[in-house]
């Protein structure tokens, strides 16, 4: 992983610190959040916050001190438009993982949580790439490609996974910014905050953030 600012640290030990078997690691979290904002349907941060620490809805929180969880909403949000400002200036930054044995940079946990994203809206994802772009359809064959490769799916051999697995890494970028494209000429995603689909959610009633306040309190 680059050396990263001591705010993505703490971010990266808190996901550790989830009451989960599998908690989601930062570069899984980077991929899916990358995924959500080139995703051509927006998801609501209501939607996709409780997947990241693994509850069934979003009034459930992930710590139970609601200092903890506001922080750590704050800090998941903090990322996402920090995304949403590299991608409008077109210098996507992944955050991948690095294999300290030999240098190989891991890339495979990023492209999972992408692939994440993409689930929560698959009918989008695939009439997008039947639209007739036919650089956004490539690039989208090639990241489910690489997907298929990360996760032990390709039916390629093993000459051509290594051949691609060596280049993902340089690759990836290329292709989000080509569904980047194609999403902006659809309207620009907007910089999100926890409370930007919360608007249904009664004054009193706890926020959908999952921080234990009550709505008016927090994102209200």
């Amino acid at each position: 992983m680059r050396q990263l600012p001591s705010r993505l640290r703490r971010l990266d030990d808190a996901l550790a610190d989830l009451p989960l078997d599998e908690p989601m690691l930062l570069t899984e979290l980077d991929g899916f959040l990358t995924g959500l904002l080139v995703c051509p349907e927006a998801v609501p941060p209501g939607e996709w916050l409780p997947i990241i620490w693994g509850s069934e809805g979003a009034d459930d929180a992930p710590f139970e001190d609601p200092i903890d969880t506001q922080w750590f909403v704050d800090a998941v949000m903090a990322r996402y438009n920090e995304i949403v400002r590299d991608l409008g200036r077109r210098k996507p930054r992944p955050i991948f993982d690095i294999d300290e044995r030999n240098g190989d940079v891991l890339w495979e946990p990023w492209l999972d949580g992408f692939a994440e994203a993409m689930a929560l809206r698959p009918e989008s994802w695939a009439a997008l790439a039947d639209d007739g772009d036919e650089d956004t359809a490539a690039a989208i064959s090639r990241l489910s490609l690489l997907i298929a490769i990360a996760r032990g799916d390709s039916m390629l051999d093993s000459i051509a996974i290594n051949a691609m697995s060596d280049r993902a890494h340089i690759e990836i970028a290329g292709h989000i910014l080509a569904v980047h494209d194609r999403r902006m000429r659809g309207g620009p995603m907007p910089a999100a905050s926890p409370g930007t689909h919360a608007a249904r959610a009664g004054r009193n009633e706890p926020c959908p953030c999952g921080s234990g306040k009550k709505f008016k309190r927090c994102c209200g």
